[in-house]
């Protein structure tokens, strides 16, 4: 199925986000060898692979979780190789989490409003005692998540609820509205929709083709649901053993055999020793004594 970039993308313009030659080593192991692709402004891209290739290590790496061994990775042309996780998300790289990772305690309005604490200007003493300055800014916030982020994603019923107290489908849609009170430029979602029955895969699909839409906001995002994947995406990034071996739009990917053998295998159980033995930097004489 071919696909094409949504109104106000630049499929000519520079990417917005650039990982070039991007390497990852923990010890002797390589989690991503020369990982590079590109992200067209007002674009979704979606990264895809079998488990273990090395997706959530490349979006760690992205955010600034993980500093990598080699490559350089550029946002709207500003290297970012070794800016922490925090400059970051303040730039505008945005992001939720494969695992849940909510204040459960907290109530849904409360957590999505920790989201914006990147941008705010308050210091500490005015915080401490809350004063004029503390008190217009969260009023400030506190209007903007309910007006448009909470309306947007149709939480607003629960939105003094405790985390704890939701299903699995709504705990994801707060993160997202968590990732969205930073005001993204690049929204990055890692499996936004693990986990989720049909109906609430089809509502969280609405949402991100709508905050690209509505909102203009470019949106990254690693997910296992390939129907999913196919249908929004412009741009796919295959990643295998912590490479890549194919990116395209959709229909392109799609007819690669290489991609086809990644998550069927080939059937050559010699051929999986050694990307094994490759992946883990292991010595072919020591696997064979083993």
């Amino acid at each position: 199925m071919e696909t094409t970039l949504a109104r106000g993308a630049h499929p000519t313009a520079p990417p917005l986000l650039q990982v070039d030659s991007v390497t990852l080593a923990f010890g002797g192991v390589k989690a991503l060898s020369g990982v590079g692709f590109g992200v067209q402004p007002g674009s979704i891209t979606a990264v895809i692979g079998p488990n273990g290739a090395g997706k959530t290590s490349l979006f760690n790496t992205i955010s600034g979780f993980y500093r990598p061994t080699g490559g350089s990775i550029r946002f709207r042309g500003q290297d970012i190789t070794r800016i922490p996780a925090p400059q970051r998300a303040k730039m505008g790289l945005g992001r939720s989490f494969q695992n849940i990772a909510l204040f459960r305690g907290m109530t849904v309005l409360d957590n999505i409003k920790l989201g914006r604490h990147a941008h705010l200007k308050t210091n500490v003493f005015d915080a401490l005692f809350y004063l004029g300055r503390a008190r217009r800014e969260e009023a400030e916030l506190r209007r903007d998540i309910e007006e448009r982020i909470i309306d947007f994603l149709e939480i607003d019923h629960i939105r003094h609820a405790p985390v704890s107290a939701l299903s699995y489908g709504l705990q994801k849609r707060v993160e997202m509205a968590r990732a969205l009170a930073m005001q993204p430029e690049i929204l990055m979602l890692d499996e936004p929709v693990a986990g989720m029955n049909r109906e609430e895969t089809e509502d969280m699909a609405r949402f991100i083709l709508d905050v690209r839409a509505e909102w203009g906001v470019t949106v990254l995002m690693v997910e296992h649901d390939m129907g999913m994947v196919m249908d929004l995406s412009d741009h796919v990034v295959v990643l295998n053993f912590g490479q890549v071996i194919s990116q395209g739009v959709p229909a392109v990917v799609q007819a690669d055999p290489e991609v086809n053998r990644a998550y069927l295998g080939s059937g050559n159980v010699d051929e999986l020793r050694a990307k094994l033995r490759a992946a883990a930097r292991i010595p072919t004489s020591a696997g064979a004594a083993a």
